[in-house]
This record gives structure tokens, sequence and C-alpha cells, in this order.
């Protein structure tokens, strides 16, 4: 009934109020993991999304504000826990106003939610991602960023000035004035951005790479593992310039320079597009089953999944290294895998000491956890979900 021994990012107390299908719940935790089960409409996926409200942007499943709220236009809702973060112990409130605007608060003082990611880890996969590999590059691109953010808590700023700029110039190619200052400013701001987003994916890219390799290694793997190692590539000419330049995380000017110049040529066919054409916003992921050299693409769909977990187990490895695993938001996780993969997922969850919170239809998905994990069985009741600790 101990928490892990290992440093992680842990939640410990976990208030939840008029969230989706929640009234009020309150709910004591001791780090392991926490396997949320019940049956489909219960509400477990929406406890998870509460907890991931916990981080920058707008949780897993990116929903409008108007559709969190249990009562909508009424009540607003409320989400705080008490967390283990990477420089201690912290009071992070998150709270949704009926009009849509939200309130971070960390330790009681006003906050934005991107300075979460300074203080809680968190990485997160959802059935919805299993699809990663064969839709378009925008969720691949996501991925990434989301991964990036774990590593770098100011990539989101990074992005959000870079998109504003973006828009910014969008607006003027296609409105006007074409003021050549203005534009040469949003230009500049644009690549001073975008070589800093360049930078944190291909440092992130290397990391996970590193961190399965090590893994390999380290465990003997001969390329049959249930986890499979991914090859994975950044497709984008400012990330390959920059993870070939030696220094990854740095800024280089000459970079920033060609970018800002090619804008500027480009100003003619943007406006034409409509959009700009080129950027960090065009880029993509790719990723190889390394033992096969099968593109994912091409892998079947248990293979695809195999090879997401991968990377995110890869994700945390690398985090643990560094000081303190994240925690791990894993919807419908069991149900997708086979017993043997499950039971090495469960295995590897609790080798780092990972907090992984984990959702099932039947509590017996969860059997191979044994004591190492807290079950929740999760309810739908007339007064909205009842989450109640199964010993």
């Amino acid at each position: 009934m101990t928490a892990p021994a290992k440093s992680a990012h842990a939640l410990r107390a976990l208030t939840v109020a008029q969230f989706r299908s929640h009234a009020h719940v309150e709910i004591a935790l001791d780090g392991r993991p926490v396997a949320l089960f019940g049956a489909n409409g219960a509400g477990k996926t929406n406890l998870l999304e509460a907890v991931s409200m916990l981080s920058p942007g707008r949780g897993l499943r990116r929903a409008k504000a108007e559709e969190l709220a249990r009562s909508p236009g009424a009540l607003g809702w409320r989400v705080r826990a008490d967390i283990a973060g990477a420089d201690g112990a912290h009071a992070l409130t998150l709270t949704g106003a009926p009009d849509g605007r939200r309130r971070v608060e960390i330790d009681g003082k006003a906050a934005t939610q991107t300075a979460l990611g300074a203080v809680l880890a968190m990485l997160w996969l959802t059935p919805a991602m299993d699809r990663l590999w064969t839709e378009g590059g925008e969720e691949r691109r996501r991925f990434l960023d989301r991964a990036a953010l774990s590593f770098f808590p100011d990539h989101a700023a990074q992005a959000s000035a870079y998109d504003r700029a973006m828009r910014a110039r969008n607006r003027l190619l296609r409105d006007g004035p074409m003021d050549p200052r203005w534009l040469d400013a949003l230009e500049a701001r644009m690549a001073a951005a975008a070589v800093a987003i360049a930078a944190a994916r291909a440092a992130t890219a290397a990391r996970l790479t590193a961190a399965q390799e090590a893994f390999a290694q380290g465990a003997g793997i001969d390329g049959k593992s249930l986890f499979p190692m991914a090859q994975i590539a950044i497709v984008g000419p400012l990330e390959a310039r920059v993870g070939a330049s030696g220094s990854p995380e740095a800024q280089a000017s000459d970079v920033m320079e060609d970018f800002r110049l090619r804008l500027a040529r480009a100003r003619r066919d943007d406006a034409a597009a409509g959009r700009a054409l080129h950027g960090p916003h065009r880029s993509d992921l790719t990723a190889v089953y390394a033992a096969k050299g099968t593109a994912a693409h091409l892998c079947s769909t248990g293979e695809q999944k195999a090879l997401l977990l991968s990377l995110v187990l890869a994700n945390a490895r690398a985090l643990a290294a560094q000081g303190a695993a994240p925690v791990l938001l894993l919807d419908e996780v069991a149900a997708h895998l086979d017993p043997a993969r499950r039971a090495a997922l469960y295995d590897a969850v609790c080798a780092l000491g990972a907090q992984a919170w984990m959702t099932g239809t039947d509590a017996g998905l969860f059997a191979d956890l044994g004591a190492r994990a807290q079950r929740f069985a999760v309810a739908e009741g007339p007064e909205g979900s009842t989450v109640a600790e199964v010993g």
C-alpha cells in the first residue's frame, strides 16, 4: 500500500466539481497507478479529462469551454489537486466560469495555464490517437508538441507566439495594408518562435530515440519486444537544419534569418494561398517499425498501437531519467491490448514508478497489477457519476 519509491510526478488528492458528469468527487491518492473501471458512459474518461486540465492546453479531448460544465450556463466547474511536482509539493486549481473563461492558480496565486507545465509533467494516450499514423499531419504534430512540452515547459508559449504572429500576417496579406515594416516585424517574430519550436522538436525526437535505444540495450530486446522500437523522423526543413547543427536547443541566428527571408519572399504566394505555405506548422512526424523496416502507416492496427505505446513509454523514461516520471493518462488502454501486452504495460509503468491513470470496463482487466495499484469503481448515479475506492 506504499507509494512507488522512484521519484515521480503524482496527484496526492483530487477534487472535481460540476465537471461533465461529475457533480462532486473527492479522492485521496498515494502515488500508485490508478485503475478506474465501470460501464461505458459511467464517467471514467470524464475524470481523466478533468485531470488533463491540470496541464497546458485544452485537455485530452480538446473540448470547447461550453462542453465541460455539468450545468451549462448555470454553474462553472472546478478541478483542484495537491501534487508532487518537479520542484516539490503544490496546490493546483483550475476554474471554468460559465462564460468560458478559465482561472489557473498555483499555490493560491493566479498563473497562466502554460505555467502548469513547469510544475506537473503529464502525458496521455487516448483511443482517438490510435489513428495517429494513418490520418493527417496535424495530430502527429500535436503528439510531437505534447512530448516537447514535457521536456521544454516554454514550448507552448513559443507555439502560441508563432500562431499569433502567423495569423496576424495572414490577415495583413489578405486584407492589407501591405505595410512592409509591419510584415517585417511579424515575420521576425515568426522566425524567432519557429526556430525555438523546431529546436525543441528536434531535441525531443533525439531524446525519444535515445530512450528507446537505452531501454532495448538494457533489457536485451531483440526487436520482437511487445512494445517494439519506433524509428522516428521529423519531416520539416527547420527541424532538419536545427537538429543537424549539433546544438538543437540553440536558436541559430543563420537559420532564423534564412527563414525570415523565406517568409518575406513568399508574401505573394502566401497571399494567394490565404495561408503561410512554409514553417513548422506544416512539419510532420514519421515512424518506422525498426525491426521490420515497415512504415507505421503500413503496419497492422496492433503494431501501430504498440509503436505508439513505445513512444509514450520512451517519453516517460526520458523524463524519469532527467528527474521524475510524468503522470500518465491511458484511456481504455487495457481493452485494446492482448493479455501479454497488457501485463507488460503494467510492469513498465510500475518499473518507472509512474502514477498512471488507466480506464477499463471491467475490474478484471487490471488483475495483473495486483496490489501495485489503487482501484476505483466509477458508476452512473442519479446525481451524477460516483467514484468509490475498492480495496
